[in-house]
């Protein structure tokens, strides 16, 4: 079934009898198709959560309407929710520094269609990988970062991704820690990733730290930045099994590979919208 002109709707809410019901009668008065429906109780937290995805065409209701009808449903069962339409894709910045294998991994999938999404921009604090973003004809920005300089570094990158519209950040190893006042623009809006199975090994040179300790297990982990350095709700892990056999090189490019899939995986599913992140987790919908 073709999801290209389709709604999605992600609710949290109190816990409570007669959501799935209200939810679904709702659509059905409005004549909705209901393509995908999937739901989750947090009893310890007492929440509910679901992701729903339908059809618009023989929707009758007007997608600029949504909102006030939905309100009084919104209202009585106290959620918090947001709605998304297929047909606009989501504009997303890339932030990298010199290590290019998680961004050549993004821009390929990008190419071949596979992250669903506009991308007007690469910011870095170097030059090496512009030849990357004039390949696919992205315009590529230089903005140098430092102790003395970092306030007024972010104000320019804050100012490039109002001009661009940008929705989604994604840091593709880009070696520099947000500021609060950054972050706090866009929650839930930046997703990082870390070379290591959080939170072990994390600052310089974390494959040597790793050889160092003989570890058996190496890993990556996708998070949402906040202000708490690499503390987000967790999106994504993969571990890797190593042998006595492999070293610190072999580490290293095998924390590679972990880190591309790991990363691309928390793009595609936050472009689908099957992310929702409460209370510092996240629920990832089929």
């Amino acid at each position: 079934m073709s999801n290209k002109h389709s709604a999605t709707l992600l609710i949290s809410c109190p816990d409570s009898q007669g959501l799935v019901a209200a939810i679904a009668n709702f659509l059905l008065t409005y004549n909705a198709n209901i393509q995908h429906a999937d739901q989750h109780q947090d009893p310890v937290e007492g929440l509910f959560l679901m992701r729903v995805q339908w059809d618009l065409q023989g929707f009758s209701l007007p997608m600029d309407n949504f909102s006030a009808a939905f309100a009084p449903i919104a209202e009585k069962y106290n959620m918090q929710w947001e709605v998304s339409l297929s047909v606009r894709k989501p504009r997303m910045a890339i932030f990298v520094s010199k290590y290019e294998h998680c961004l050549v991994d993004l821009l390929h999938r990008w190419s071949i269609g596979e992250l669903d999404c506009d991308i007007p921009l690469i910011i870095s604090n170097h030059d090496d990988c512009r030849r990357l973003a004039e390949f696919h004809g992205i315009p590529y920005h230089v903005i140098s970062v430092n102790k003395d300089n970092k306030a007024q570094a972010e104000a320019e990158q804050w100012e490039l991704l109002q001009a661009a519209e940008v929705d989604l950040i994604v840091l593709a190893r880009y070696m520099q820690v947000l500021s609060h006042k950054f972050v706090e623009r866009y929650p839930h809006r930046v997703i990082n990733i870390h070379h290591s199975f959080l939170p072990a090994f994390d600052g310089a040179k974390p494959y040597h730290r790793a050889f160092a300790r003989g570890v058996k297990l190496i890993g990556a982990t996708s998070h949402y930045v906040t202000e708490i350095l690499d503390d987000g709700p967790i999106i994504e892990q993969e571990v890797m099994r190593i042998s006595h056999r492999d070293d610190v090189e072999d580490l290293i490019q095998k924390g590679r590979d972990l880190e591309r899939v790991v990363l691309s995986r928390a793009v595609r599913w936050h472009l689908e919208n099957r992310i929702l992140a409460y209370n510092n987790k996240t629920v990832i919908f089929d």
